[in-house]
């Protein structure tokens, strides 16, 4: 019975994303933005909220299903709401969200200049003071396990490629766009296969 309320109320929601909402991190985010959004897996909460809830990805497929499942939302329009579009081409207003979520997204970067694309779409339509949460693929304690093939990419020991961050990139990152690690970097080493980071920056004011 535990396990259903859980699903009923987060869905299948990235855990380190839930681990700010228990914290409260973003108690006071209305608008909220979520950056490659595939079905809507970590939108559930949000839209129970009340808060005007948006997304992108570049899947049709995914956009219908999910704005099927935001319908039953009336505060919510889905076709307005959802749209199918390119991160780095995001078809919003600059300063518009509290929140932009990208989730499993930024690692699949074709090269820097695309990962900087991406990256500098979702800043620009944060608003000041608004929080960046962001989950990809790194380097991080699988340096020597990684084999480089170009353009930032490389072939993770499960077999996968990906574009790989380190944590000084990060760190770089979080300079240059004017923003601030509201929680320090973290990463989920799985099993050598694979290294996940956890990036949180808030936007200065």
């Amino acid at each position: 019975m535990k396990n259903e309320y859980i699903q009923k109320t987060f869905g299948n929601i990235d855990i380190y994303l839930f681990d700010q909402l228990a914290k409260g991190t973003y108690d006071e985010c209305n608008a909220i933005l979520d950056a490659g959004c595939g079905t809507g897996r970590n939108l559930l909460y949000f839209l129970k909220s009340g808060a005007e809830v948006f997304g992108v990805d570049q899947n049709p497929g995914a956009i219908s299903q999910l704005r099927n499942l935001a319908g039953q939302f009336p505060h919510i329009n889905p076709e307005e709401n959802f749209k199918v579009s390119a991160v780095e081409k995001l078809p919003f207003e600059p300063e518009c969200f509290d929140l932009v979520i990208s989730s499993a997204v930024l690692h699949f970067a074709e090269n820097l200049e695309h990962f900087k694309a991406m990256l500098d779409s979702m800043w620009g339509v944060l608003k000041p003071g608004g929080y960046f949460f962001c989950r990809l693929a790194s380097d991080i304690g699988i340096e020597s396990l990684v084999q480089f093939v170009g353009n930032g990419r490389y072939i993770l020991p499960d077999g996968s490629e990906r574009f790989l961050v380190n944590q000084e990139m990060l760190l770089r990152f979080t300079k240059n766009l004017g923003g601030k690690l509201h929680e320090p970097i973290k990463t989920t080493n799985v099993q050598s296969l694979r290294s996940m980071t956890t990036w949180c920056v808030r936007k200065a004011l």
